[in-house]
């Protein structure tokens, strides 16, 4: 078959094909023989692959069609399928030994003194195991490995242990690496290429793919090469968040439903054994909501290890290098979850601690992604998923942190924590994108930008939980050839802001205050005036008594405002609506009585404005509470001026410069001139 009489688009990019195949000669695979046999197997992606890179690592189609044959006979000759357990086991007892491919665990019998294994699928849970396995593979102790496996068979009376033993076991793994050799073949790619084989390498089609998702494929791998890295995607469900660390790496492990404990985790002190982070390159949680550790220490301990690499059980300090990946699902838009709450609301109730969500290094807007549809899985040729997980783990070995001070200096915005995520996921990218160390300055850029952005989507939603301590959210860098700053922006912040652009209806106004839950939060107050005898009535989240004293106060001092308002003749409803989840407002008087003003008079107040301050019974105005705090919420939710009361000026001192920078600031000294000052009458 010659490429000169396809079409591109029935074979896209057949280049690609022709360069793997050609350095890659024996570790790529056809990745839709891997989706054939795929789907009558429930096999993990990496056994099937080493089974085709035995027998189909060709482009000779004879070649590949006897081999899917070979392939396909070995499966259902040694792979285990739970319903045929019985009728393998009775082959075992037949034929005295026998050949299985399974996934195997192995446990210590402390009254035998000797290993036991647990066959998964073939459901043998005591079959003896030569000591030498267990210390030649650890993994095998914890969470077990996917091996081919010749059992023994062999019956006595009296037997204490059981009848079956492990007498050779081969785990499916690459025996060894030659990383010379890919750094060499590495460089007969563009930096496009091969971003598109490693895409290949994973399933995906990349041609059916925009730029930009590309680079949140890749990241999704950057656990797999970067040590003790954290790293967060939530996104709608069925964008392929797991699928990497379920099926692509043996080294990665997927902690799915959520409960967990602090010896399965960490450390088990009665076992004296490490943990999962101590046996796997990468703990992936699935389904973040559900996290659960039955340990009230837990999310503490969780919190140490992603900061220092290390946590202490009992006398023991205890390092490990596993990566902790955190994927879950949103289910409202993003855009609303941006305006009324902040993107890592789906974590449980335990884990929303700014403390906590200030270790993630990156987070990947999941939303971004597409749903996977069949087209998006890719036809052609790929490195061998084994291939590629060892490469990956033999990077964790280098680092490529120092990369960015040969290009650029990072924005004074950024603390040591955030220097740190950066420098983390550009070297992470970098080994990913330029394994051999080769890179460019537009590579260097590239990794940086997006080592920025994903940060900055942490820092973001860290201000919403945690208020002012994370207000320095403007990342940047600067090139050190030019000398320009360039600043870095998260797409979804800048969507549609919650005080809109232009004059609102009268009555209508924004009003920050610190709410029940006692987060500030902003609030958008209507009040429509028709005709009647004076009543006010009260809906939505509205305190009734604050709208009952700034009723009783507008009634009593509306001739200053206006002679013109006669509040006896007409009727006032009261609509109140919570735009961020944060609860009743705590301060609402003096907003209500200027919204009763502007309803009253039929005049609108001054566009992008937020009242803030509050006043007593008797019209004394009473200062803001966190003003900073609640200053910052104005400057997210897109107002540009704001109404203070004169007793605040004292706490101006604690608001950044450029903050107060941003707005338009008038200061009021009783409720009247409050009035004025917010529509804009000199």
């Amino acid at each position: 078959m010659t490429q000169s009489n396809l079409t591109p688009e029935a074979l896209p990019d057949t280049s690609l094909d022709t360069l793997l195949n050609t350095h890659f000669a024996g570790k790529v695979v056809r990745k839709d023989l891997t989706k054939l046999i795929k789907e009558g197997a429930n096999v993990p992606v990496y056994v099937l692959e080493y089974l085709l890179g035995m027998y189909c690592a060709s482009n000779d189609e004879t070649v590949i069609q006897n081999g899917l044959v070979n392939v396909k006979r070995i499966l259902t000759e040694n792979y285990v399928r739970p319903d045929e357990a019985e009728k393998v086991k009775s082959k075992v007892r037949e034929s005295g030994t026998y050949k299985v491919i399974d996934k195997v665990t192995v446990k210590l019998n402390e009254k035998r003194d000797v290993y036991e294994a647990l066959l998964s699928n073939l459901g043998v849970k005591n079959a003896e195991i030569s000591d030498t396995y267990v210390r030649q593979f650890e993994k095998l102790l914890v969470g077990g490995i996917w091996c081919i496996v010749t059992l023994k068979y062999h019956f006595e009376e009296d037997q204490k242990g059981s009848p079956f033993a492990v007498t050779e076991l081969k785990p499916i793994q690459m025996p060894n690496m030659d990383m010379g050799a890919l750094f060499e073949a590495r460089k007969s790619f563009t930096d496009e290429q091969w971003i598109d084989a490693l895409i290949r390498s994973t399933g995906m089609e990349p041609s059916h793919f925009k730029e930009r998702v590309k680079w949140h494929l890749l990241a999704r791998m950057v656990p797999l090469v970067e040590n003790n890295y954290n790293f967060c995607e939530l996104g709608p469900r069925g964008t392929g968040k797991s699928h990497i660390y379920e099926e692509i790496s043996p080294n990665s492990i997927l902690v799915s439903g959520g409960q967990t404990t602090v010896a399965n985790l960490f450390y088990n002190m009665g076992a004296r054994k490490v943990g999962l982070v101590g046996l796997w390159d990468v703990v992936a949680f699935d389904e973040v909501a559900g996290i659960n550790f039955k340990d009230h220490d837990g999310v503490q301990i969780m919190k140490d290890y992603m900061a220092s690499g290390s946590f202490s059980r009992g006398r023991e300090s205890i390092n490990a290098s596993a990566a902790m990946v955190f994927v879950g699902n949103i289910n409202q838009s993003v855009e609303s979850l941006v305006k009324t709450s902040h993107l890592l609301a789906p974590f449980p109730e335990a884990m929303i601690d700014s403390a906590f969500f200030d270790r993630f290094h990156a987070y990947v807007p999941g939303w971004e992604i597409p749903k996977m549809r069949p087209e998006f899985f890719t036809n052609q040729y790929g490195l061998i998923v084994d291939y590629l997980a060892e490469y990956l783990r033999e990077m964790r070995k280098q680092s490529f942190a120092d990369a960015i001070d040969k290009f650029f200096k990072l924005g004074n915005n950024l603390n040591q924590r955030d220097t740190i995520a950066v420098r983390r996921t550009t070297s992470g990218l970098l080994k990913l994108v330029c394994p051999n160390g080769e890179y460019t300055k537009d590579s260097v850029r590239k990794c940086l930008e997006y080592a920025l952005e994903t940060r900055r989507r942490v820092k973001e939603q860290l201000k919403k939980i945690g208020g002012m301590e994370f207000y320095d959210v403007h990342f940047s860098y600067i090139d050190l050839e030019d000398g320009v700053e360039r600043f870095v922006n998260v797409p979804e912040q800048s969507s549609g802001a919650l005080v809109p652009e232009g004059r609102l209806q009268p009555g209508t106004l924004h009003t920050i205050s610190m709410g029940s839950s006692e987060m500030p939060g902003i609030y958008r107050l209507e009040i429509q005036s028709i005709p009647g005898t004076g009543k006010a009535n009260v809906s939505g989240v509205a305190p009734r008594e604050a709208v009952r004293v700034a009723f009783d106060y507008f009634k009593a001092n509306s001739s200053r405002v206006s002679a013109s308002i006669k509040p006896g003749e007409r009727d006032f409803h009261t609509h109140l609506v919570e735009l961020q989840g944060t609860g009743a407002p705590q301060a609402f008087t003096l907003a209500s009585f200027i919204a009763f003003c502007s309803a009253a008079l039929g005049k609108p107040l001054q566009s992008q404005l937020a009242v803030m301050g509050d006043m007593s019974l008797g019209g004394t105005v009473v200062q803001v509470r966190n003003l900073a705090e609640c200053m910052q919420v104005a400057f997210d939710a897109g107002a540009k001026r704001i109404l203070l009361p004169m007793s605040s000026v004292t706490d101006i001192p604690t608001i950044p410069g450029e903050l107060f920078a941003k707005f338009q600031t008038s200061f009021y000294s009783d409720p009247v001139d409050a009035v004025f000052k917010a529509l804009g009458v000199e």
